[in-house]
């Protein structure tokens, strides 16, 4: 299993969404998850399994290409460490409740929940909404209610919070580069609690696929993790160098395809 064919496609992704997830601050998982469940049908897994899983592998993925991409953004200052220590609280109870909720939904209810979610998120960002002026990131209270829905919403999906991080702080006029850069710092707590939800709500599981932790396939994880670590700094670093316009207009390409391939998959 963890030296089969397969594992040039999961190299492949790796480096794919590890990229992605340096350069917008997205996890890598709204890009890994419709690519892993396309494997995953590839490899014949259970259907009804087979979306959970690609969910809880993409998560535990996270925890390691959001290593990679924070260490890039706090090297260039685009951390904010103070707003960092607010979202966490919410984050982490909202990841657990997500995780729970996510095990209880059917294969088809998450790959439409996903897909809605995700073009909701692409269109506000291709819309380039503008928010008002004066209006500023809220106190500890705010932004630990906030950092609740994040987390519950992320886990639920398995995007390591960057695709509502980023447009919510960008919302709040937080300079875009600041705003993926802590996207990329809460993502670590986000995929670290969420891969032990996915663990959990998937340990004694009947039917999972030969080296399954729960829902986290390991060979798939090693394989992603390889290449999403080395590709995730250079993504990151292109961040710094690449016109605000044109990082907003990718990151929102990007879901918009994601959100159709999801469709797609549930028609």
């Amino acid at each position: 299993m963890f030296f089969d064919f397969w594992w040039l496609a999961y190299v492949g992704l790796g480096l794919f969404a590890g990229f992605m997830a340096g350069l917008l601050g997205i996890g890598g998982g709204a890009v890994m998850v419709p690519l892993l469940a396309m494997i995953f049908a590839g490899q014949q897994f259970p259907p009804e399994q087979m979306l959970h899983l690609a969910l809880g592998t993409s998560m535990a993925t996270i925890i390691f290409t959001a290593i990679s991409s924070l260490r890039t953004h706090h090297q260039h200052g685009a951390v904010m460490w103070d707003t960092l220590r607010s979202f966490t609280p919410g984050v982490l109870v909202g990841t657990v409740l997500g995780t729970q909720l996510a095990a209880r939904i059917s294969t088809q209810g998450l790959a439409l929940f996903f897909a809605c979610f995700i073009s909701c998120v692409a269109l506000q960002m291709a819309l380039n909404f503008k928010p008002k002026p004066h209006r500023e990131l809220p106190g500890p209270a705010g932004l630990g209610l906030a950092g609740g829905v994040i987390g519950a919403l992320s886990s639920l999906v398995a995007i390591g919070g960057g695709s509502l991080t980023v447009p919510y702080l960008a919302w709040c006029n937080v300079p875009v580069r600041n705003a993926i850069g802590t996207s990329a710092a809460l993502g670590l707590p986000i995929a670290f609690f969420g891969t032990l939800g996915y663990i959990w709500n998937g340990w004694g599981e009947a039917g999972l696929p030969a080296w399954s932790v729960g829902y986290v396939y390991l060979p798939a994880l090693l394989w992603v993790m390889a290449g999403s670590v080395v590709a995730a700094p250079v993504g990151a670093r292109l961040a710094h160098r690449m016109p605000v316009a044109t990082l907003k207009r990718i990151f929102a390409g990007v879901l918009v395809l994601l959100a159709a391939k999801m469709l797609h998959g549930v028609m």
